[in-house]
């Protein structure tokens, strides 16, 4: 497929016009008490980050402690057990660039965050983000460059937190059918998906 691309800004602006007054003046260099209190009512967050290779963005989730707000320019963010596959990490290390975007279930407010960030595996850092006995191996600081709050209507078209439009988890693949289509059956999805539950609770943290 092909389509003819807008490849000029005015163009683009004045396809779109110019925004309202609130669009902008919700905008903020650092944390207030306000995004304070919104930041901290969301446990699940995507984080973009860009590399040599191209653009990334993870999930990441934690109830009670996703990241830590460390003043009105910082976040820390422990780097929970998962895959090792470090896609973030690796982009940070060498593009300190970053983009978020927090959710808060039941509320149709977003929150979206714009600004760089450095690893650091500092060993009092990661003994303070210690959760059931364990340390994450890295954590993520993040000065913040810019926050605001997104219009809720996306998570109004979505229905997103309404339970009528979830989906039924037997009417979509499994990660095991996904990893069994990908190999060609070297992989064993059933028993992937039938392995996993045990395998992510003996290493959530």
């Amino acid at each position: 497929m092909s389509f003819e691309p807008i490849t000029d800004v005015a163009a683009l602006e004045a396809l779109y016009g110019t925004p309202g007054e609130a669009a902008i003046a919700k905008v903020s260099d650092r944390i207030t008490p306000e995004y304070r209190r919104l930041l901290e009512a969301s446990p699940f967050f995507t984080l973009a980050s860009v590399g040599p290779e191209g653009l990334d963005c993870s999930p990441r989730g934690e109830r009670g402690g996703a990241f830590v707000i460390a003043d009105e320019k910082t976040l820390i963010i422990p780097d929970r057990r998962g895959n090792n596959r470090i896609d973030t990490l690796r982009n940070i290390v060498r593009d300190p660039r970053v983009a978020f975007c927090f959710l808060i279930p039941g509320s149709k407010t977003t929150v979206r965050l714009n600004g760089t960030a450095i690893v650091t595996a500092d060993a009092d850092l990661l003994a303070s983000l210690e959760r059931d006995g364990q340390r994450p191996r890295s954590a993520i600081v993040v000065t913040v460059g810019e926050i605001y709050t997104q219009c809720g209507r996306a998570v109004l078209r979505a229905g997103l937190w309404d339970p009528a439009h979830h989906v039924e988890p037997g009417a979509i693949p499994t990660p095991g059918d996904v990893l069994a289509a990908q190999t060609a059956g070297r992989i064993d999805g059933a028993a992937y998906d039938a392995e996993w539950p045990e395998r992510a609770a003996r290493t959530m943290w």
